[in-house]
């Protein structure tokens, strides 16, 4: 709509109105921040072995031998999941006789732990695995639990956008902070396990909804240069203070229920920005209501101390600028011909990987060496720097290098870690760390890289599909993390090699760098490819 930025210009780019705009649309994205993440400790799985009990006719000594020995981590650790027979135990007691020196324990008959679990409470003193029991047996529920919040997530991203079009993005952005609010604090009434999951399945719903509109409403109300600004570092970097906030929470408050609650409260605070933060003046001069546009530019420009001209908007000549109707695209323009399906299955290959990296890292801080708390919160930091510095590869470097080069950081480091010795455990969590700084920074400017390679027709259809690429990675995400249960370097050596496998892709994507966006097809065909491609464009053209 060139006639809306130029009939705005006037506004200036950095007002004290864009400023309060920037700021507090980015300040409404971080609950999301520790709601994206606090399955880390709401489902956090404490050590824990068979309870006996007490009216169990056990000696103190047999009482002690009760659980048998099993090879955890190259080192012997009590069972978490079966214990020696106690009617047996119970004989042998009676009988004085001595476990190890007159019983075989090792020849001796196991059996589940029937009476339930004793957990330790040196991290969690609670937490949904500790209340119902999701261990053993039942501990795929876990992993299960973060994975529909996932699936909230992808029904949410697909009807957010639709939702902000037709009702509006300011209503949607806080109908949906009410959503992700409400449906938290009704999880700390949940009475079962299958009740939990069904509202944090909606709590993703709203999760993903209000960060993908308040997005929107800040890239349409600010101006270009600020636009970049906001949809890199602002609201990331937001993302990034919420998500630190999780841990420190956390720490203080250990039982699940206080810590929902607590992280549901700052969600409150968002309702008195109803009455500051906009609608977006592009969607209502979309629906024809210009007068409502008029009215919030003019707000816009006594809030800048900026005098309006007296016209702003010439309705007839708005009317007459709206583009043709264009031909809608479908799913199948993607795969049209062999260029554009090459560069479309790469792109979601390379979002789908991403994603389980990312997302993957980020749940399993509490399996990490070292304290569960520290971990996450150095999880949360290193996301920063991970934004700044794709943001100034975004600005300097051409794409494809910048991926290829964060990805292999990311895949290499995070594969070198099955080498470190157990003692160095420090060294073990920076190498994560860095893992976990090249993902990110590769995940930020994937967003970027994506809407330069489609032309204007399926750019939208392009950022869904590689999108829902990129949530169903998150869906699978906690399963990489479960198989740290079998082993410990299995994650990692998946999430590595994974990484480093479309660090490789990467390279042979074309390169957008410098080059307008593309408006068509054709334009689209025209960008180089690499080696054999390159070398014959009839090919690539396909």
């Amino acid at each position: 709509m060139r006639d809306y930025d130029a009939a705005t210009a006037f506004l200036g780019e950095w007002g004290r109105f864009q400023r309060l705009v920037f700021f507090l649309l980015s300040a409404s994205i971080i609950p999301n921040g520790f709601n994206g993440m606090s399955v880390v400790f709401l489902a956090g799985t404490p050590e824990h072995r068979c309870a006996v009990p007490r009216g169990a006719n056990l000696s103190e000594e047999w009482r002690n031998a009760s659980i048998p020995l099993e090879l955890r981590g190259g080192r012997e650790e009590p069972s978490r999941c079966r214990r020696y027979r106690l009617a047996a135990l119970a004989n042998f007691s009676a009988l004085g006789l001595r476990p190890g020196s007159d019983v075989e324990l090792e020849t001796l008959e196991q059996e589940p732990c029937l009476d339930g679990w004793e957990y330790s409470r040196d991290v969690y003193h609670s937490t949904i695995v500790t209340e119902w029991n999701l261990v053993c047996e039942d501990d795929w529920k876990a992993p299960l639990t973060t994975s529909l919040f996932f699936v909230g997530v992808l029904i949410g991203s697909f009807i957010s956008g639709q939702l902000s079009d037709r009702f509006g993005r300011k209503n949607i952005l806080f109908l949906t902070m009410a959503v992700q609010t409400g449906f938290s604090f009704l999880q700390i009434f949940s009475t079962n396990w299958e009740m939990f999951t069904v509202l944090f399945l909606i709590v993703g719903m709203g999760q993903i909804s209000n960060y993908v509109v308040a997005f929107i409403l800040g890239t349409e109300i600010l101006g270009k240069s600020v636009r970049i600004l906001f949809s890199t570092l602002g609201v990331c970097i937001f993302f990034a203070i919420g998500y630190m906030l999780l841990p420190l929470f956390a720490y203080f408050i250990r039982d699940w229920r206080m810590l929902l609650l607590a992280l549901t409260v700052p969600g409150l605070f968002c309702i008195p920005l109803w009455w500051i933060i906009p609608e977006s003046p592009r969607w209502l001069i979309s629906q024809g209501r210009y007068k409502e546009a008029e009215a919030i530019i003019r707000k816009a420009a006594k809030i800048n101390g900026i005098p309006a001209p007296a016209v702003l908007f010439d309705t007839a000549e708005m009317q007459d600028s709206k583009p043709q109707q264009q031909q809608k695209a479908i799913l199948l323009d993607l795969f049209r011909t062999r260029n554009i399906a090459t560069i479309t299955i790469m792109s979601l290959l390379l979002w789908f990987f991403t994603s389980v990296g990312y997302f993957g890292l980020s749940l399993s801080t509490p399996d990490w060496h070292g304290n569960a708390y520290v971990n996450c919160f150095l999880s949360a930091v290193i996301e920063v720097p991970a934004y700044v510095i794709a943001w100034l590869l975004l600005r300097s470097l051409p794409r494809r290098y910048s991926l290829s080069g964060t990805f292999f950081l990311g895949g290499s480091v995070v594969l070198f870690i099955q080498l470190v010795p157990a003692e160095l455990y420090v060294l073990s969590v920076g190498l994560v760390m860095l893992g976990k700084f090249g993902i990110t920074a590769a995940f930020s400017m994937l967003y970027v890289y994506n809407v330069e390679l489609y032309p204007t027709q399926v750019r939208n259809m392009a950022v869904g599909a590689t999108s829902t690429a990129s949530r169903l990675g998150s869906i699978i995400a906690p399963y990489f993390v479960y198989l740290g249960a079998y082993d410990r370097f299995l994650p990692y050596i998946l999430m590595g090699s994974l990484t480093v496998l479309i660090g490789i892709i990467t390279l042979f994507l074309p390169e957008s760098y410098g080059n307008p966006l593309p408006e068509s097809f054709e334009q689209m065909m025209k960008v180089k490819w690499y080696k054999s491609l390159e070398a014959d464009p009839g090919q690539a053209q396909g």
